[in-house]
């Protein structure tokens, strides 16, 4: 019972940002032009300082990197199994399934950081990062694979590759992580900088995670909610077996578990009206995700503790 109580009162102020955008939006303050900026400035400028500040001065010496780099593969590999091994059942053409692949294989970064900070704190926060530098492009290749075999896209290898080395995030990530190997840190006072632009991110960020919750887009209930059960419970318990299989430390497994656990991204939606997929599917997606995240998540948080 302690654990539940600190669980939740670490997530309560994360929820209640992505619900205050979902307030804002709805009340449509401060404008509708507002949202998609506020995401892609957090996205090119505010989040990818926090990741070079957290990767940087962490002391990635002390994490078993190899271990969590396997595990993220398997647990990443397999779920995409259990999703072509359920296709039959779901009864969904290729544009559906491929939005039904990415609410389960994809998470929210904003939502994921800023529960890692809130429960597990700075030591989590590294981890963090150095599971997200690691996840972030196989979730990508994975995406555009499947998006490509299912919904017609005209995507490239060549457009893929450059999809990759300009993602701010991956970016963020390789400058964090050389910047640390090569002991430069943070050099010239930048600390101070990055800082200051970390500290926004997590608070734009979870605004607009609400901003793009949409109401409007939630039909097939129980296509929504089992896509929903496969991200939010059976990833995180997958996750958990193979730190469990791997003897992995309690840090890496908690905040690996946790990652496991978190909703899908919005950057599902903007792919799949790229490469065709099923967009308003998505966009439901990733609405009952978030919603069913709520109860979800500190259940999860609670095992794993």
């Amino acid at each position: 019972m302690n654990n539940l109580s600190l669980i939740l009162g670490a997530l309560g102020p994360v929820f209640a940002m992505i619900l205050l955008g979902a307030g804002l939006r709805w009340l449509q303050f401060p404008g509708d032009g507002f949202w998609p900026a506020a995401e892609r400035f957090t996205y090119f400028v505010l989040f990818p300082a926090l990741l070079v500040r957290q990767l940087a001065l962490a002391r990635l010496t002390d994490y078993a990197v190899g271990p969590v780099a396997l595990i993220i593969v398997t647990l990443l590999l397999g779920m995409t199994a259990v999703v072509y091994t359920l296709r039959p059942w779901l009864k969904v053409d290729g544009p559906a399934f491929t939005s039904v692949y990415q609410g389960v294989i994809r998470f929210n970064t904003y939502v994921g950081l800023a529960v890692v900070l809130a429960v597990f704190h700075a030591e989590g926060g590294a981890v963090a990062a150095l599971v997200m530098a690691i996840m972030i492009p196989l979730i990508n290749v994975l995406c555009v694979l499947v998006l490509t075999a299912h919904a017609g896209g005209g995507a490239t290898v060549g457009g893929v590759l450059w999809g990759l080395i300009t993602n701010p995030l991956i970016v963020a990530c390789l400058v964090g992580i050389g910047l640390n190997v090569t002991g430069i840190g943070l050099p010239l006072g930048s600390a101070a900088v990055l800082d200051i632009l970390a500290r926004a991110a997590l608070p734009l960020g979870l605004l607009a995670v609400g901003a793009g919750l949409r109401l409007d887009a939630l039909t097939r209930p129980g296509l929504l909610v089992g896509t929903g059960v496969l991200k939010l419970l059976l990833m995180p318990a997958l996750a958990g077996f193979l730190c469990w299989l791997m003897k992995l430390g309690s840090l890496e497994t908690k905040v690996l578990v946790a990652f496991a656990a978190l909703p899908s991204a919005s950057a599902a939606y903007i792919l799949a009206r790229q490469l065709g997929g099923d967009a308003p599917l998505i966009a439901a997606v990733l609405t009952v995700e978030t919603a069913l995240a709520l109860v979800t998540l500190p259940v999860v948080l609670v095992w794993v503790i």
